[in-house]
Parts: C-alpha cells; structure tokens; sequence
C-alpha cells in the first residue's frame, strides 16, 4: 500500500471513539468525535501551501489530505486547531515509506515533518519529532468500514500518554441506497 492509496481508502467522514492514557498526574480521558477526510490532488493549492511553508519543491508531492475533527456532524464550528493538511512525499526507491508535511502537528501546533512506512500486512506507522515530544501513531483498516488507530507520545522522560481510537466510517445516503438495492436483488 501507498500513502494516496490509505489516503484514498480513508477519504469520508468516520466516527471515532478514542481513549487516551495518560503516565504523569493529567486524568485519563474519552470521547467521541466525527473526522472527516478529503483527499487533496497534487495541484490542490492547499498541498502547494504546506509545500512552500515547509520550503519543499512541490513537484515532489503526489498530493495529500485535509482533516478535521467535530464533536458532532451538526457543529459547524470549524477551529484551525481541529484541522490539518498533509502532504505526501514518497521516498523515490520504496513508495510504501516516506515523509509526510504536514501544517500543524497533532501534539505540538506547529509546522512537521513525519516519517512514515507500510508494513508488509498494511499496517502504516508515523514517527514525528516534535521540539519537545516524540509521536508515533500506528493505523490499520480491519475492513473498509472499521479501522484502529493507536499513538504515543513520549517526552524526554519517557511516555507520556497512549491512544487508542476505533472508527467506523459513516455511510452516506448514496451507499446506503447502493447497499439497499443489492440487498434485494435475488441470491
């Protein structure tokens, strides 16, 4: 699997319930939340931004996505904070690794450069380096409907906090039509 492939394959809106392990005095949390991905072509002005930000030639990138969280679909409130665009670069030699460009990091709210590789059964790794945290978020699709999400973030005393999210894609009214009708079609 590429980068675009698990961009193309994450591409809708996905409801994720997410717990979050804390190791110093900070409580435990969870929540729901709904991300929704787009997947941006390499011309798209967004990725030619994150390129220029980053002072990276953006005929290296092959496109990327733009992402935002909301506690509820209805909410209309689109913060900058709960929203990023990355950019894929692959490495030349082995498209399953890369780095990914991204304009503000999910730990620190800044401008990053993660590494990323695919395993050989799909599961996708991203190591980041923050001023003053290491992030490492590891993804896979259990099937086009469901995937898992686990993260960590280490400061230099060790871990900090562990996630983990399970998301479940969102139909829209159209799949739920094309999944209606073969339903009634006869065996």
């Amino acid at each position: 699997m590429t980068m675009m492939d698990f961009l193309r394959r994450s591409e809708g809106t996905w409801f994720s319930q997410r717990t979050v392990h804390h190791f110093d005095a900070v409580a435990d949390e969870s929540g729901e939340s709904n991300l929704i991905v787009q997947v941006l072509e390499k011309d798209d002005p967004r990725v030619q931004a994150v390129c220029e930000q980053q002072a990276i030639e953006a005929q290296s990138a092959l496109g990327g996505a733009a992402f935002s969280w909301r506690d509820n679909l209805d909410d209309e409130d689109e913060r900058a904070s709960r929203a990023a665009v990355l950019v894929d670069l692959p490495d030349a030699h082995n498209p399953r690794t890369g780095k990914l460009l991204r304009n503000q990091g999910y730990v620190e709210q800044m401008p990053v450069i993660s590494r990323y590789f695919f395993a050989e059964d799909g599961v996708l790794t991203i190591d980041t380096e923050y001023t003053n945290n290491q992030g490492q978020e590891r993804c896979w699709f259990v099937t086009d409907y469901f995937r898992v999400r686990i993260g960590t973030v280490r400061l230099m005393s060790g871990v900090n906090l562990i996630s983990y999210s399970s998301e479940r894609r969102c139909l829209t009214p159209e799949a739920i039509l094309k999944l209606q009708q073969r339903a009634a079609e006869p065996a």
